[in-house]
């Protein structure tokens, strides 16, 4: 495995807020509703994660180092295993468990709606990101995975209909966002400086 020393640290990170938050709760410092404060933060956690995973490719650009783009698969289940968090905590904490009520939620509440058309996206994305579904899918495997761009929007709009008053911290997520996006765009791609020049290889001696 390369850049394993990288990696670990990723996971480490990653998988230590979703348990600091859990002892958050268990020790009642999440405030009178700890179970909508840990529903917030885990979507808030699967955005940033979203974000951050989209951001590898112009870091990759940008130093030139390969351990941005080997990371990017892991950082994107993450932002996958965030999102089954944040849906299971919702379906624990504010529905009861109560199937039922998922039901007239989604009749009465737009936004989960397009919280799950995102789920969806990303289950599809999760289970083809192995080298497997590459080989399988061919060319058409790129195709689908830039339906992340569709998820970062579905993500935005469904954050945006959360908080809907209070537009300071979702202005400073959707501003990351459309950067994030715009250095997508081929005109703008090739004007991202590298800051480190890889040095030509020595001829190999005869």
């Amino acid at each position: 495995m390369r850049y394993p020393l990288f990696r670990l640290g990723i996971f480490i990170l990653a998988s230590i807020w979703p348990l600091w938050w859990l002892y958050e709760a268990a020790m009642q410092a999440l405030g009178p509703d700890p179970g909508k404060i840990l529903v917030d933060r885990l979507g808030l956690g699967a955005l940033t994660f979203l974000l951050i995973t989209l951001s590898m490719t112009p870091l990759q650009r940008l130093t030139g180092w390969a351990g941005w783009i080997v990371s990017r698969r892991q950082l994107g289940l993450w932002c996958f295993a965030y999102i089954v968090l944040h849906l299971s905590a919702y379906m624990f904490f504010v529905l009861g468990l109560d199937w039922g009520q998922l039901g007239i939620e989604l009749s009465k509440r737009p936004y989960i709606i397009v919280g799950m058309l995102g789920f969806v996206g990303l289950l599809a994305l999760a289970v083809t990101s192995n080298r497997y579904s590459q080989r399988r899918l061919g060319a058409r495997w790129k195709k689908l995975h830039k339906l992340v761009y569709a998820i970062l929007g579905l993500g935005l709009l469904h954050f945006l209909w959360v908080v809907r008053a209070d537009l300071k911290e979702w202005s400073v997520y959707a501003a990351i966002g459309v950067f994030l996006l715009a250095l997508r765009i081929p005109a703008l791609e090739r004007r991202i400086p590298r800051l480190v020049t890889r040095k030509a290889a020595p001829a190999t001696k005869a």
